[in-house]
């Protein structure tokens, strides 16, 4: 019996002795997974709301007046922010302790960028901008267009998002003519890229390839990486995609009254030319310079109402009527690039409605914007050409791999 007792007491008191162990174990444990002095950080994140400033965010954590203006110069200064934008921009705010004042601030202006605000043992606040290592992804997405469809909702159905449409269009409309080249049955894929952060995709990107069965002939276009770091589209064979010029300033908009030697007119009633393509569109939508060139004529008269004529080299030129009025800044004289906005769409002068009256002139002469061919401006030199070939047989194996689920994605 007392041997039993002798025994039960041990017992006892390895059982003390493991518990004892395994609590300094898991102790230990803990302070081990500790990261030094996060633990000490006391902080507070806000999303910036409608009618938040930074001041007035600033003073509601305590930040006296002389250090809100000096980090408002600083954010101005050295990160280009001058302003909060509401539902998008968040802020944390961080202390020691919480009784402490700030020392440090986090600006995330959007999903790629984010400015560290420090006050250093001085006083004085400084800042850093992080850029936030995007995970980029390509993919593609197929489509065909069926009866009565435009290019831009059988895009949107094939799952291509509106932004990547958009330069799609400005891609393709220097070689196609939305109207008369877009018919049913037409196929049609796009490569892409979509941006992804922490698992999420958060934004596209850049148009990597695209190709259309249009009705003038398959088109296709490739993004390339020149030697010298710059990049730029090109066909199959190496030549510059992006012409000169472009067929339809404005994107998606209707053709209503082709180029024609002979048409009867709206307006006076009468047969003569036509000597340019009319496009249907609301007023004030923008109307873009289908080059780059320079402004040799701005005014108003009775047929054309107020219009532009641009000069884009010793060859072309061209011609924009029936605006509603003019952009700012654009006057004669002004160099405009390829896509500024030059006026806006109206109904002045011999006008039955809204819409953008648009004139080629070659060498002196009208010519039909539809199917004069224009000259590339960036094209590959015979090394960089080689390169691309090799690339782009890379990138049409891969396209091939995409196109068999939707799922995959390849990352260049």
């Amino acid at each position: 019996m007392k041997k039993s007792k002798i025994n039960l007491r041990k017992l006892l008191i390895v059982t003390l002795v493991m518990a004892m162990v395994l609590i300094l174990v898991a102790v230990v444990f803990t302070r081990d997974k500790k990261v030094p002095g996060v633990a000490d950080v006391c902080s507070e994140q806000v999303l910036v709301s409608n009618g938040d400033t930074l001041s007035g965010l600033l003073s509601e954590q305590g930040v006296n007046g002389r250090d809100i203006n000096n980090i408002a110069e600083i954010l101005k200064q050295e990160a280009g922010i001058s302003t909060l934008r509401a539902d998008s921009d968040k802020i944390i705010f961080m202390r020691p302790t919480d009784d402490a004042p700030v020392n440090k601030i986090v600006l995330a202006c959007g999903p790629w960028k984010q400015v560290e605000l420090s006050c250093g043992e001085d006083g004085r606040w400084s800042a850093q901008n992080i850029d936030i290592e995007k995970d980029t992804r390509v993919v593609k997405r197929r489509g065909e267009i069926k009866d009565g469809d435009s290019f831009y909702v059988a895009g949107i159905r094939a799952g291509i998002p509106a932004g990547v449409l958009a330069d799609v269009y400005d891609l393709l409309a220097f070689e196609m003519d939305f109207e008369r080249d877009v018919r049913a049955g037409q196929e049609f894929s796009v490569m892409f890229e979509e941006n992804y952060c922490d698992g999420n995709r958060v934004d596209s990107g850049k148009v990597i390839a695209v190709s259309f069965d249009a009705l003038r002939g398959h088109v296709e276009m490739f993004r390339f990486k020149k030697s010298d770091g710059t990049s730029g589209y090109y066909d199959a064979q190496g030549n510059g995609a992006v012409k000169s010029l472009k067929r339809t300033p404005i994107n998606n908009a209707r053709v209503t009254s082709s180029f024609s030697s002979k048409r009867k007119h709206p307006v006076l009633g009468f047969t003569r030319a036509h000597k340019g393509v009319d496009f249907r569109a609301g007023t004030g939508t923008p109307i873009p310079s289908a080059g780059a060139g320079k402004v040799v004529k701005k005014a108003k008269d009775r047929g054309y109402g107020n219009y532009i004529k641009i000069r884009h080299n010793g060859t072309f030129e061209t011609l924009y009527a029936h605006m509603s009025k003019f952009a700012k800044g654009v006057n004669v004289g002004t160099n405009v690039k390829q896509g500024q906005i030059i006026g806006y769409v109206g109904s002045t002068g011999l006008s039955t409605g809204p819409h953008l009256h648009y004139e080629i002139i070659k060498g002196g002469t009208h010519v039909n914007p539809m199917t004069v061919k224009f000259p590339s401006i960036d094209n590959l030199d015979s090394q960089n050409k080689k390169d691309f070939i090799k690339y782009r047989e890379r990138l049409e194996e891969a396209s091939k791999l995409l196109g068999s689920d939707e799922s995959l994605f390849i990352q260049l």
